[in-house]
């Protein structure tokens, strides 16, 4: 068999992992897209900053700081261990955390060009026609903003599945629990068992250039519908 039973529970674990860390981005994300997008405060640029900093930063560097506090000394550590909630490090939740804050930049800035990219004009004519500031965020803003979400959607998951560094530092390489495809594909190659780092490798070519494709097209498609 090409994949082991140790090779599919990674890839189902990468699964699972990219599906929660992208929906609790675009959450998480929405709203600070749109205030980064919408505010005038002296306080957008240092939030931008730190909202890009994953893609300057290596990942051992934000894997390190995040163990750091999520460790039994951090201040996260003690806030999850006053709740009765454990250590994160090195669990799936530790690894949501990661995944979060690490992609973060890739659903956020997408989310931003889209918002920034709708203009006032459109939300002018929602307030003449007594549209609350709700109404007008869900009825027009959103519609508006689809290809801007499809565009964060589909990196903020590519991005997960293709994580490493910070996952290492973060869940370690616990077999069913934090060991991801990229941490899998790390063990074969350590291991000399090639053919199976070919396998899991050769599948990860083939995603990237599917999720690839796929943004492209969705980027292609309001062009030439107009």
């Amino acid at each position: 068999m090409p994949l082991t039973d140790a090779d599919l529970d990674a890839i189902w674990l990468t699964v699972q992992l990219a599906s929660l860390t992208t929906v609790l981005l675009l959450v998480i994300g929405t709203p600070i897209a749109w205030w980064l997008a919408r505010t005038r405060a002296w306080l957008k640029g240092p939030v931008g900053a730190i909202v890009a900093l994953p893609l300057v930063l290596p990942p051992t560097v934000i894997g390190f700081y995040l163990l750091v506090a999520m460790g039994p000394h951090g201040y996260v550590g003690r806030f999850t261990q006053t709740m009765g909630w454990g250590l994160l490090p090195f669990t799936f939740f530790g690894l949501v955390v990661g995944s979060v804050l690490y992609s973060m930049p890739f659903v956020v800035q997408p989310l931003q060009n889209a918002f920034e990219a709708i203009g006032q004009r459109p939300l002018e004519a929602a307030a003449t026609l007594r549209a609350s500031p709700w109404d007008c965020f869900f009825s027009v803003v959103l519609p508006l903003a689809r290809p801007g979400f499809v565009t964060a959607t589909i990196l903020g998951f590519a991005h997960t599945v293709g994580e490493f560094g910070v996952v290492l530092m973060i869940g370690g390489n616990i077999p069913g629990k934090t060991r991801v495809v990229s941490v899998q594909i790390y063990d074969h190659v350590e291991a000399l068992e090639y053919a199976q780092a070919h396998w899991l490798a050769g599948g990860m070519v083939i995603f990237s250039f599917f999720v690839l494709l796929l943004l492209y097209s969705s980027r292609r498609a309001p062009a030439l519908q107009g």
